[in-house]
């Protein structure tokens, strides 16, 4: 089998095939499209305006290599439209209501984005056809959360507790009836990724721990942690986006792969929230934090994912560990925030230089060695 998460061989195979994006304004959507384009992918994006102003999407000018429709997924109509003029080989699901706060807030709204959503881009590739990958990019929130201290499995029930969580579980689901009912017989291989929370240059989101610690740190503020004891499953957005095309490309090749995937880091990254803002001061520089509780909604404490059925599939493991992620993520807001017109797009070039630089050092070395692996081997 193909190694798809070698650089030179997603090159190769993504290289002229037509892929259909949704949510490709966000963070990682713009990440992913970049990578595409960089393989000289024919790329077609359907999406909101970028969520969250500055956008990665706007500083890196990227509609200049994705042909962008701004659409609701919720809207069937607009959505088959622009599937049916893409004619798609490949689909990545990553439109998305994804922030747990927000769904408090708004749940109607995080149900209909994330449940119809999922409804109406999998009728699309039901009625359009010419379909022959699906990944629908999910959570790892999905899972009934037991504050358990060993990785959810892929067998493990869904249910997740808040809405963002139990919406990304039903859109699981309804992922899994549309394989059932008509994708198997299409012949279009379909997936669910699970990640878990993901950083990166470039992510200007609300209510994210490195994203508050950015903007809070460059006013020359002390950083407030609100969960500082919360372990997560933190990765830098490279690792689930080579997983993602690993997984689509794998699949492509091979129906026999679909399924559903855990996509997290080895246990040894799985740190807590105030280490996390640990390392992310001493990277920064001059930045500092206090723990500030602020009595907002229930958020899980402990959550860790099990990735070993990726590994065994499609070869897929994290690269970098956490110390290195948080680098790479505070060189680039370095570099947006030195440009005083980054966020019109004034530092395009820089930023894609930046991307590239990161995208070519992630695959340059093999896949680290788990101190688990050191430990088995001797």
């Amino acid at each position: 089998m193909t190694d798809y998460t070698d650089y030179a061989a997603l090159a190769r195979f993504y290289a002229g095939k037509r892929v259909f994006v949704t949510g490709h304004t966000g963070f990682k959507g713009s990440w992913l499209c970049h990578m595409l384009a960089g393989f000289g992918a024919a790329v077609t994006g359907y999406s909101l305006e970028p969520p969250t102003e500055p956008s990665l999407w706007r500083a890196m000018r990227l509609d200049d290599c994705v042909q962008s429709v701004i659409g609701d997924v919720r809207d069937y109509d607009a959505l088959s439209r622009a599937f049916g003029a893409a004619e798609p080989e490949i689909v990545l699901h990553l439109a998305a209501q994804p922030i747990v706060r927000a769904s408090y807030r708004d749940p109607r709204y995080t149900y209909e984005t994330n449940v119809m959503g999922t409804v109406n881009l999998c009728e699309c590739v039901r009625v359009h056809g010419g379909v022959r990958s699906f990944l629908n990019v999910t959570t790892d929130k999905v899972y009934q959360n037991r504050e358990w201290h060993y990785g959810y499995r892929e067998i493990d029930p869904l249910d997740g507790f808040d809405p963002y969580s139990n919406s990304k579980s039903c859109s699981e689901l309804v992922t899994h009836s549309y394989t059932n009912a008509f994708f198997a017989a299409m012949g279009v291989a379909a997936s669910t990724a699970r990640a878990g929370n993901v950083i990166g240059g470039g992510d200007f989101a609300p209510d994210r721990i490195i994203p508050d610690c950015v903007r809070t740190a460059a006013r020359g503020d002390t950083i407030i942690v609100r969960n500082p004891d919360s372990t997560r499953p933190f990765q830098h957005v490279l690792e689930p986006l080579t997983a993602y095309l690993a997984l689509a490309a794998a699949q492509y090749d091979d129906a026999a792969l679909a399924g559903c995937y855990n996509v997290g880091p080895d246990d040894c990254d799985c740190v807590t929230t105030g280490a996390l803002a640990d390392l992310f001061c001493a990277a920064w520089g001059d930045a500092r934090w206090e723990h500030v509780p602020d009595g907002g909604p229930h958020e899980a404490t402990f959550l860790k994912l099990d990735s070993s059925l990726i590994r065994a599939a499609v070869g897929w493991r994290p690269r970098w560990h956490m110390d290195t992620a948080v680098e790479k993520t505070v060189s680039f807001y370095r570099a947006f925030v030195s440009a005083p017109d980054a966020a019109a797009g004034g530092a395009a070039d820089t930023l894609r230089k930046i991307a590239d630089e990161q995208i070519a050092d992630y695959f340059s070395p093999p896949p680290k060695t788990t101190n688990y692996e050191l430990r088995t081997k001797n």
